[in-house]
């Protein structure tokens, strides 16, 4: 049996089991080609056509594994957190009351600086700012007063 053969014989039902693997055809067609890439480059260490079938399901089942590993990191991914700096435009139109919150904001560490900016600018209640950040209840309220604290003290200062 040639690899033209079991390309032939197994590629369709080796897409169907990726297909409900992954749920997406076009994935389940790379994920296949994987595999029989894969297979031609050790064609030669192979035992007989039997061997070969297996090898190519373990192919593609170890395939769409990882395509599902790929997909689970990228929806988990938060890019880190860019401090920008504000333009002379925005600045300009800001009380100079404004100016000088928005300013102390920026010396604060971040997560107190987060908290805040969701509570007070995103109105977000504890419980939806400590799902957000990943943090508890607790922590938020915690955090909260850390930061009202440190922040009058910018102010003054």
């Amino acid at each position: 049996m040639t690899l033209e053969d079991l390309y032939r014989q197994h590629r369709m039902r080796l897409v169907r089991l990726a297909i409900l693997l992954v749920d997406d055809p076009a994935t389940a067609e790379d994920v296949v080609q994987e595999a029989f890439t894969g297979l031609h480059r050790n064609w030669g260490g192979l035992r007989d056509g039997a061997a070969a079938v297996g090898y190519l399901r373990t192919a593609v089942v170890n395939g769409s594994r990882s395509v599902l590993r790929r997909r689970k990191t990228a929806r988990e991914y938060q890019p880190p957190h860019l401090t920008t700096a504000r333009s002379a435009e925005s600045l300009a139109m800001l009380t100079a009351e404004h100016q000088a919150v928005v300013s102390a904001l920026g010396q604060l560490p971040p997560r107190q600086r987060e908290v805040l900016v969701l509570r007070y600018y995103g109105g977000l209640s504890e419980q939806e700012i400590a799902e957000s950040t990943g943090i508890s209840r607790g922590t938020v309220k915690s955090t909260a007063s850390r930061a009202l604290d440190a922040l009058q003290k910018v102010l003054k200062g």
